[in-house]
């Protein structure tokens, strides 16, 4: 493995965000989920929830959606929204879900730069009303078109750049490895795994 390839490594691992989370709720279309992944290793979060309550688990990720991501970050699937809640409360602040209701806030009015998690629903029912209980607070992404929704990957996206541009301005971003020394070590020597595939640019 070249220097250039070791030090991206490294970059990338310093600028891994350990108190930022996405979930995603019952989403059918794996494709969706792949491009979520991909977004998430863009803006650093190494850990994504899978929530499958109406649905069985996914056993694999659309590879082209993805281009690799799955390789990257950490998922931790879940048949249980209060095993799930639980597990998001013991890193993270604050848990906010996409959803138009009368409380629901403007994706902009949230701090992102605190510990917290976003919940993402089903593409067509949206997040269910017993992981909505659970949450802190509702957000909406504003939009000023006829059709009133974003697909759940664009959704996720441009959510997560908004929490970037608001963590970048934090200095959260500042090449300083924020995770936890063990979760640090155990990704340095899982990504090593990757080597040969890196070397023959297959990621």
């Amino acid at each position: 493995m070249t220097p250039e390839r070791e030090n991206r490594i490294t970059s990338v691992i310093n600028n891994r965000q350990p108190d930022l989370t996405v979930v995603l709720e019952n989403i059918e279309d794996r494709h969706n989920i792949s491009a979520i992944m991909r977004t998430c290793d863009a803006v650093g979060v190494q850990e994504l929830y899978v929530l499958n309550t109406i649905i069985g688990p996914h056993t694999e990720f659309g590879p082209r959606s993805s281009a690799s991501a799955a390789d990257w970050i950490t998922v931790h699937q879940f048949d249980n929204v209060e095993a799930c809640v639980e597990a998001l409360r013991k890193k993270y602040k604050k848990i906010f879900a996409t959803h138009l209701g009368e409380q629901a806030h403007s994706l902009y009015e949230l701090d992102l730069a605190e510990p917290v998690a976003l919940v993402f629903g089903n593409e067509r029912k949206g997040v269910s009303a017993e992981c909505l209980k659970h949450c802190d607070g509702n957000f909406i992404i504003p939009q000023v078109g006829m059709i009133r929704s974003l697909n759940v990957s664009v959704a996720c996206a441009v959510s997560l750049y908004e929490a970037y541009r608001q963590r970048q301005v934090k200095g959260l971003y500042d090449g300083t490895c924020r995770l936890p020394e063990g979760q640090q070590q155990a990704l340095t020597k899982s990504w090593g795994y990757w080597k040969k595939r890196i070397k023959e640019g297959k990621v």
